[in-house]
C-alpha cells in the first residue's frame, strides 16, 4: 500500500482520505513510535507535522497492544474516525475542551484543546494531542520534554463538547516539573497566596497514601513528638505485619458470619490502610499497584496466576 504527500490532505489506496493530515510512504513507520518518526530528511519532531501510515503502521499498531486501533485499520479505519470526528461538538473555532487524566490514579493531568486532527492524531498515535491557539498548530504533550501521555482510551462526554485523554503520563505533565497542573488548592491560596506543587488534587485513596508517606517523614524530622499509629507501625514491622494479617482476618469473617455491608468497607478500610503503610516501607506507590491490576484486565486470572515465578528462596 502507498500513500501520497498532498498539500492538507493524506490518502492511502486502501483507508482513504485523512482530512487535515499528510501522510507519505515510509517503509515500516508505525504511529506508536511518531515521536521519533518523521518523513522529512533530518526532521524528527512533531512540530513537522507530516505523519507517516501504512499496512506495516497497522501491524505495529496492533503489536503494542492496541486492538481496537488495528481492527480500525482492517475495517477501513479512515471513514470510521471522520464519522466519530463529525459527532464532536466544535465550537466555532473547530476546538473542544481535551483533559488528560491519568489511567491509574485517576489524576487529572492537564487541560488543552483539540480539533479534528488532534483527535484523529490522538487516535492513530496514542500520544496526547492537542490544538495550540496561541501558536495555531497542532502540539503532542511531551514532543519537547519527551514526557508523553500514553493514550489509552478516549472518551466523549454525554453532549460530545469536550475530550479526555485516558493515559498514563511519562514524567511529570506540568511544565513547572510539577506531577499534574493542578497543584493550587483554592482554599489554601485564600490562608497562602504561593502554590505548593506537592499539594495535588487527589483522591480519597492518593490523600491517605501521602498522609503515610508525611508521617514516615516525621519519624526523623520530629523525633521527640508522640508518635501517631502510623508511626508506630513505621517503627515496628513485626507490629505491622501482625495488624496486615488481623485485618485480613476480620475482613474474611464478615463474609462467614454474614455480617452487613458497612462492616465489610469499614474492615476493607482497616486493611487497605494497613497495607498501605506495609507498601510504604517496600517504596511501592499505589499507582504501581493498580497499574498491576489494568495490565491483568485481558488475562485469565488462572493463567496470570500459573504465569507468575515462584519466589526465590
Amino acid at each position: 500500500m502507498s500513500g501520497a504527500c498532498v498539500g492538507g490532505l493524506g490518502y492511502s489506496a486502501s483507508l482513504g482520505p485523512i482530512s487535515g493530515l499528510v501522510l507519505c510512504p515510509m517503509a515500516a513507520a508505525s504511529l506508536v513510535g511518531l515521536s521519533s518518526l518523521s518523513c522529512g530528511a533530518g526532521d524528527r519532531r512533531f512540530s513537522s507535522r507530516r505523519y507517516c501510515w501504512n499496512q506495516k503502521s497497522c501491524l505495529k499498531i496492533s503489536a503494542s497492544s492496541s486492538e481496537r486501533l488495528s481492527q480500525f485499520a482492517a475495517e477501513k479505519f479512515t471513514p470510521k474516525v471522520e464519522s466519530l470526528l463529525d459527532s464532536v461538538k466544535w465550537d466555532s473555532k473547530g476546538l473542544a475542551v481535551a483533559i488528560a487524566q491519568n489511567v491509574d490514579t485517576g489524576a487529572i493531568l492537564m487541560q488543552g484543546f483539540a480539533n479534528r486532527e488532534a483527535l484523529a492524531l490522538t487516535i492513530a498515535s496514542q500520544k496526547a494531542t492537542f490544538y495550540s491557539r496561541s501558536r495555531s498548530s497542532l502540539w503532542t504533550k511531551g514532543e519537547t520534554s519527551m514526557n508523553f501521555i500514553n493514550v489509552h482510551d478516549i472518551f466523549l462526554d454525554c453532549d460530545r463538547d469536550s475530550i479526555i485523554y485516558l493515559g498514563k503520563p511519562v514524567g511529570p505533565t506540568c511544565h513547572t516539573g510539577a506531577e499534574t497542573c493542578y497543584y493550587s488548592s483554592v482554599y489554601d491560596l485564600l490562608d497562602e497566596p504561593e502554590s505548593k506543587q506537592d499539594q495535588l488534587a487527589s483522591t480519597t485513596l492518593y490523600s491517605l497514601e501521602a498522609t503515610i508517606s508525611q508521617r514516615k517523614l516525621e519519624i526523623d524530622s520530629l523525633p521527640n513528638r508522640k508518635p501517631s499509629w502510623t508511626k508506630k507501625l513505621f517503627l515496628d514491622e513485626q507490629l505491622l505485619c501482625s495488624k496486615v494479617r488481623e485485618e485480613a482476618g476480620e475482613l474474611v469473617q464478615t463474609l462467614l458470619e454474614n455480617e452487613d455491608k458497612t462492616r465489610a468497607a469499614s474492615e476493607m478500610a482497616d486493611l487497605l490502610y494497613h497495607a498501605m503503610v506495609l507498601l510504604k516501607l517496600k517504596d511501592v506507590k499505589m499507582e504501581e499497584v493498580l497499574e498491576v491490576l489494568r495490565k491483568r484486565f485481558s488475562q485469565s486470572g488462572i493463567e496470570e496466576k500459573n504465569s507468575r515465578k515462584s519466589p526465590s528462596k
